[in-house]
C-alpha cells in the first residue's frame, strides 16, 4: 500500500526499500509490525476493487464501496436514516447523503413505516437486491481465486486465524466508513 508520486514512495510508515531496484522483495523473517495492517488492508482493497470492477461490468457502474456498506445497513426490513447512521457509525446527515445517492441511483426507495406513519423507512429496490446478490457471487468467485492461488486449506486457515484474533463483536461491523473517512 504505497502511493507513488514522481518516483517517491509516500504514505508509508517506513520506507523499507519497496520499489527500489535491487532491493529484496521477500519480507524479513520477522516483518515489522506496521506491515500486517497494511497487508490486511491491501487484501481488503484488492477484493473490493476487483468486485467493483466486476459490478461495473454487470450493470452497476455507479456503485461504490460506501454504498455496499449502506445497503447492508438498510437490510432486508429497511431502516430509518438514523438507524442507518448508527449502524454505519456516522451521523444521520452523512447517512442521509449516502441514502440520497442510493435513491438517485435506484438502489433504494423511501416508504412509510407500517408500524409508525410518522417514520420513513429506506428500503432496497430490486436493483439494490440485484447488486447485493451479484456482490455475494463475486466475493465467492474472488475467494475461489484466492483458494486457487494459495490453496483452499491455507485460505480456510487464514479465515480461522482471523476469527481467533478478531473479537466476535467487531468481526462483521458495518461502521468501517466511520474510521475510513465518511459514508
Amino acid at each position: 500500500m504505497v502511493d507513488h508520486v514522481a518516483g517517491e514512495n509516500v504514505n508509508q510508515v517506513v520506507d523499507s526499500g519497496k520499489g527500489v531496484p535491487g532491493a529484496p522483495t521477500a519480507p524479513p523473517p520477522d516483518s515489522p509490525g506496521y506491515e500486517l495492517p497494511l497487508l490486511l488492508f491491501g487484501g481488503f482493497r484488492t477484493l473490493i476493487d476487483r468486485l467493483h470492477t466486476r459490478l461495473a461490468d454487470e450493470g452497476h457502474p455507479d456503485l461504490r464501496p460506501a454504498h455496499g456498506f449502506a445497503m447492508q445497513a438498510i437490510g432486508v426490513r429497511g431502516a430509518t436514516a438514523s438507524e442507518i447512521g448508527r449502524r454505519l457509525g456516522v451521523s444521520k446527515q452523512a447517512a442521509g447523503k449516502t441514502v440520497d445517492r442510493l435513491l438517485a441511483l435506484g438502489y433504494a426507495e423511501r416508504a412509510d413505516d407500517p408500524a409508525d406513519a410518522r417514520r420513513k423507512l429506506v428500503r432496497l429496490t430490486p436493483r439494490g437486491y440485484d447488486a447485493l446478490a451479484r456482490s455475494a457471487a463475486g466475493f465467492d468467485e474472488l475467494r475461489a481465486e484466492w483458494c486457487a492461488a494459495l490453496g483452499t486449506d491455507r485460505v480456510r486457515a487464514l479465515e480461522a486465524d482471523l476469527r481467533n484474533v478478531v473479537p466476535e463483536e467487531t468481526a462483521f461491523r458495518l461502521d468501517a466508513t466511520s474510521w475510513l473517512g465518511g459514508a
